[in-house]
């Protein structure tokens, strides 16, 4: 490898707050906000919305769509193009 065109590759702790769940992994992003991991040393810190601990397809839960509804509304917006007795 080059050196100084690579950045910086560091301990980094990835905190899920919808799921409650941290993890820590390597990562070349950096934060401000550090965190006592369990190992009792201390890392930058970087807040998730969704992880593999929160999104719908790991987890195996998916929201309800309503699909009769959608169909309903379609009809109503553009009208109905199937013929009467079909």
């Amino acid at each position: 490898m080059k050196p100084r065109i690579h950045p910086v590759s560091r301990q980094v702790v990835f905190r899920d707050r919808a799921a409650g769940v941290a993890f820590l992994t390597r990562s070349t992003a950096d934060a401000d906000q550090r965190v006592e991991w369990e190992d009792g040393n201390s890392y930058p810190v970087i807040d998730v919305e969704t992880s593999s601990a929160s999104h719908p397809f790991y987890t195996g839960t998916d929201r309800v769509v309503d699909t009769a509804g959608r169909i309903e509304q379609f009809r109503r917006r553009y009208g109905t193009t199937v013929p009467a007795g079909h």
